[in-house]
């Protein structure tokens, strides 16, 4: 019997919250990890892009997570972004992921470097064999400069039985239809999740498995809604929800890297909290704060 998908639905990357003067702000944090969960999300990301992981030390990572699964406290399903620049670190931050509960880790392939085939096959092997937890690989190519292809990952799935699914933040339906065509339809348990909020629909339609995208962490009713609609088969109401998210992405432009604009979404969108950022993001200007609400509005997301 094929194993069930263990990841799916709409997990949310969780922003790492901070006080004004750059503190982990872990009030804030369990206000937003219960309102999300109330909301319907199916699981919670922390430490991911979004999380801003690229810009913390170690042990904060590791504080950071040791409270997030604490706090959520099986609720629903926790991802931890384990990944860097090196092996040695990863196992670190996955092994410590697996001591304080988490119910997945998620592996972003290394940056700087491009590596070879056989370095990267090896790496994640590395990892996947070091715990007993189910990885979840991360493609971000814009960001690492390399892709993780359905041929190397189809070949990843293959080696490791606790390589259960990926993250494909790739602004292309067609990278998608291919990881489900080429890895998903021989393992069917493998969970196929898009990165970006404008694909959630296709890829639901394509037989991926749903989304761990950003605009969650402020309007999670789009995209928990779409996905409700589409398993109750109502395909009207799913694809009129995917008008308005299809128009989300483009707040991502006001700012690289736009961890700041998520923030700021949310405090438009209601929250109080503090929006916040690890250098080298920053704050952002009135101009664009001004153009984010403007989009919000006409979304009717604020």
């Amino acid at each position: 019997m094929q194993p069930a998908v263990q990841f799916s639905g709409i997990i949310p990357p969780v922003s790492t919250l901070f006080t004004p003067d750059g503190q982990f702000d872990a009030k804030s944090t369990g206000v937003l990890i219960d309102d999300l969960i109330t909301a319907g999300v199916d699981g919670l990301f922390f430490l991911g892009s979004g999380g801003e992981f690229s810009q913390l030390s170690l042990d904060e990572r590791k504080a950071v997570a040791q409270f997030v699964t604490s706090h959520v406290s099986k609720r629903v399903p926790v991802l931890i972004g384990t990944g860097g620049t090196n092996a040695r670190e990863t196992i670190a931050l996955s092994q410590h992921a697996q001591e304080c509960g988490a119910d997945g880790i998620v592996v972003i392939n290394p940056y700087y470097w491009k590596v070879s085939e056989e370095n990267l096959v090896n790496y994640y092997q590395q990892v996947a064999d070091s715990v007993t937890l189910p990885i979840i690989l991360y493609n971000f190519p814009a960001l690492t400069g390399q892709d993780l292809t359905p041929a190397i990952v189809k070949r990843l799935v293959a080696s490791r039985k606790n390589i259960v699914g990926i993250k494909d933040t790739i602004d292309s339906i067609a990278h998608i239809r291919s990881m489900i065509n080429t890895v998903k339809a021989e393992h069917p348990h493998f969970s196929v999740l898009c990165g970006y909020d404008d694909h959630l629909f296709n890829t639901l339609m394509m037989g991926g498995d749903g989304a761990i995208s950003a605009s969650v962490n402020f309007a999670p009713q789009l995209s928990v809604n779409l996905r409700r609609a589409f398993l109750e088969g109502d395909l009207g109401t799913a694809a009129k929800i995917h008008q308005k998210l299809v128009q989300v992405p483009q707040i991502y432009q006001l700012d690289t890297p736009f961890v700041n604009v998520i923030k700021e979404a949310m405090v438009l969108c209601g929250r109080e909290m503090s929006t916040w950022t690890m250098p080298p993001a920053g704050v952002l200007d009135d101009t664009r704060r001004q153009q984010l609400k403007a989009l919000l509005k006409r979304l009717e997301l604020c």
